[in-house]
């Protein structure tokens, strides 16, 4: 990777750099005694060829194929979506095993240190304890509604509350005749403390409802991919129990969400409670036991307390959203530093969002260890971009317009940036959507790229952290599972300090290295697995969207 304080190019084999800051038409820019006057204003984020372009030549970014010139383009010149297209090289699984030399990071400052988590009965620890209350169809969601008022404020949970508005104030103004200028210019933000702790039940994290509109009609497939969802989230080591809601007729049947946890876990010992409506007296009959019930699972999950564990006991989620050219520079190789560090320390970290790997596939296949996981990654890639571009949409769509505007043009130069948050250590496990984490070391699970989705993913195949890269900023939480929300760039996170965890911006600015901030990233997530809210918990961000296998990036 060789700088400047002006520009960056990331791999000797890239015949484009990156600005590090704004540009005008016409400066000279002088890297690695090669010296390169700009055919265009470049804004900072963006790329420039450092070679002329013929229609049909190859782009090289992160030392891959990122695209090909859809017309010429001057040396100096803006690369955009005018003059670029995506293309991306072939990949292939063998049948030999890879022969993968990788050099850990020095874990010294981390081998003795610990996080105060929640141990439970299969050895898992948990970073949060937390009850769920999980309907299995959309028709129950009314009902989960009404436990949700009828306990949160009883119970002192809705005290968490980070933000009030006084709309009491505007109804006052409104009945004294007010005028619209008046309560326009109305101040109405009232500020609260967030309770740490629960006073009747300190050691549960949160109660958590996760309605959703699936369980019944459409595919049955995505129905059962539900129950697996949901029994991941019960799996999770920062669930403690569940009150589980069912109509009764619904395809999300209660047999099979337990029938998977059981799976999952046949030992987990924790403490689920199913209500079938068809087969209780009344729906106030059903509320008055889901009450009871939960109010009884409270009172078990109050008794496990934090206690040390080692780091080898994290399994950290790998996660970007809101993705801007910053992101594959500073964040993500962030991220990826943490993870090799997690699994040099005998941890878990897990790559999701597979159309964001496009581009990268043979170097995600040259590192997996095992030749049924190259195999296996190589099979749900293609048949995953088939199916999407069968509906429209390959992966070559992924890119939002934010992404674009920012710096992202093609999905291939995203994917190669995105897939930084893997690091460099061994691949030892492939997951399919909805499988559990069971290896220590790097694992890559199948998820969409839409934030929401991938991190639901995430959460439920048993991530007890996540930590999440954005450039233009995305207040995605998760209701289980803490979202460490880290920033590419240091405006964005002077600019939403509400939203924003970490700061990786330093390392454009050249003040900090990718080693580090790496470093001071994980001794925050220690900090997080302790019990420090980030700043999602403290807004209640709580988002939640399984994913049906149909066309979604």
């Amino acid at each position: 990777m060789s700088t400047t304080n002006t520009v960056l190019k990331i791999h000797p084999k890239d015949n484009v750099i990156v600005a590090l800051r704004d540009l005008e038409k016409g400066t000279k820019v002088v890297l690695n005694s090669e010296e390169y006057t700009l055919s265009d204003t470049i804004s900072a984020k963006h790329k420039f060829a450092t070679q002329a372009f013929k229609k049909g030549d190859a782009i090289y970014m992160y030392g891959v194929l990122v695209g090909r010139a859809k017309k010429d383009i001057a040396q100096g010149g803006l690369i955009s979506t005018t003059n670029l297209e995506h293309d991306t090289e072939t990949y292939a699984a063998n049948n030999e095993k890879n022969k993968i030399e990788w050099e850990q990071p020095d874990v010294s400052k981390f081998i003795t240190k610990t996080f105060n988590g929640y141990h439970r009965a299969d050895g898992k620890v948990g970073t949060e304890n937390n009850w769920l209350i999980i309907p299995l169809v959309f028709c129950q969601n009314r009902n989960v509604e009404v436990l949700k008022h009828a306990l949160l404020e009883k119970l002192g949970f809705s005290k968490e509350q980070h933000l009030k508005l006084d709309v009491d104030a505007l109804i006052a103004d409104y009945k004294s005749g007010a005028s619209t200028e008046a309560i326009l210019n109305k101040d109405i933000l009232k500020s609260s403390q967030h309770k740490e702790k629960n006073s009747l039940f300190p050691n549960v994290d949160g109660i958590h409802f996760l309605t959703h509109e699936g369980g019944c009609g459409g595919a049955t497939s995505d129905s059962v991919a539900l129950c697996h969802l949901l029994a991941g989230y019960i799996n999770n080591p920062n669930v403690a129990g569940a009150t589980i809601l069912s109509l009764g007729c619904q395809h999300a049947q209660a047999s099979i969400l337990q029938d998977a946890l059981n799976k999952m876990s046949p030992e987990h010992k924790k403490p689920i409670y199913v209500l079938e409506q068809q087969h209780i007296a009344s729906e106030e009959v059903l509320l008055a036991e889901a009450v009871k019930k939960t109010f009884v699972g409270l009172i078990e999950a109050n008794k496990n307390e934090r206690k040390p564990a080692p780091l080898s006991k994290l399994v950290i989620g790998l996660e970007c959203g809101g993705s801007d050219g910053f992101s594959g520079i500073s964040a993500n190789p962030t991220l990826g530093y943490v993870s090799d560090l997690i699994v040099a320390l005998g941890g878990a970290s897990v790559l999701s969002e597979f159309p964001e790997l496009n581009g990268v596939e043979q170097e995600m296949i040259n590192r997996c260890t095992k030749v049924e996981n190259a195999k296996k990654f190589s099979k749900i890639m293609s048949t995953y971009n088939a199916k999407a571009d069968a509906l429209g949409a390959g992966f070559y769509a992924n890119p939002s317009p934010g992404n674009i505007k920012d710096g992202l043009i093609t999905d291939a130069i995203k994917s190669a940036g995105a897939a930084k948050k893997g690091g460099s250590s061994p691949v030892e496990d492939v997951l399919d959507y909805t499988e559990q984490v069971t290896k220590p070391g790097l694992n890559l699970l199948c998820t969409p790229g839409n934030d929401v989705e991938s991190t639901t993913g995430l959460a439920g195949s048993g991530c007890n952290i996540i930590l999440f890269t954005t450039g233009l900023g995305t207040p995605t939480g998760n209701p289980i599972t803490p979202v460490v929300k880290v920033s590419t760039n240091t405006k964005l996170y002077n600019k939403m300090p509400d939203i924003i965890d970490f700061n990786a911006g330093t390392i454009i600015e050249g003040t900090t290295s990718i080693e580090e901030a790496g470093e001071q990233l994980l001794d925050f997530v220690i900090e997080v697995a302790s019990g420090k809210l980030t700043k999602a918990k403290q807004l209640r961000q709580d988002d939640f969207i399984p994913w049906k296998r149909g066309m979604s990036l």
